[in-house]
């Protein structure tokens, strides 16, 4: 039984895109991003099917929440505001199986004059998909019967459910 237990929480990180995370609702989670160099005015994360809104846009030192989606506001940080070394990471709290997604992360140097989302049509510098398998394990004792279960959602909104009764 535990053996069954540990096969069905494991995660398998797999290379799509750029990078590929998965991991558990309710956990947090840092998405890697890095400058060429330290003179970042702006950064930017998007997500891909989450048009005219960002995920995080700071500039001027400061956090712009206008432009950004609700359900990202207090669930996102810059692991370095800073930015030492041209270290953009964004840190992603609570993940929910909304979060799913393709995580686009662009920055802008002092000197481009580009500061306006009409503007920002740059390659991203880096692209993560991110998966978020919600996992809840029901242990019922039905003539001795334990059941596990798992839902897994995937970003184009298709949500595959699995069950395992142990006898």
């Amino acid at each position: 039984l535990l053996q069954l237990l540990n096969c069905t929480l494991t995660l398998v990180i797999h290379s799509a895109l750029s990078d590929q995370r998965n991991i558990t609702a309710g956990q947090n989670i840092t998405l890697p991003c890095r400058a060429p160099n330290n003179n970042i005015i702006v950064v930017e994360w998007s997500r891909a099917d989450v048009k005219e809104e960002y995920v995080l846009l700071y500039r001027d030192r400061h956090f712009d929440s206008i432009n950004q989606h609700p359900s990202f506001k207090d669930r996102v940080d810059l692991q370095d505001k800073q930015m030492k070394d041209g270290d953009v990471s964004l840190i992603l709290k609570d993940v929910t199986i909304n979060d799913t997604g393709t995580y686009e992360c662009r920055v802008f140097m002092k000197g481009t004059n580009r500061r306006k989302r009409a503007n920002l049509n740059t390659d991203p510098i880096n692209k993560i998909k991110l998966n978020v398998i919600n996992k809840s394990v029901n242990i019922q004792e039905e003539n001795e019967c334990i059941t596990f279960s798992s839902i897994r959602s995937f970003g184009s909104g298709f949500i595959t459910s699995t069950k395992w009764n142990v006898y």
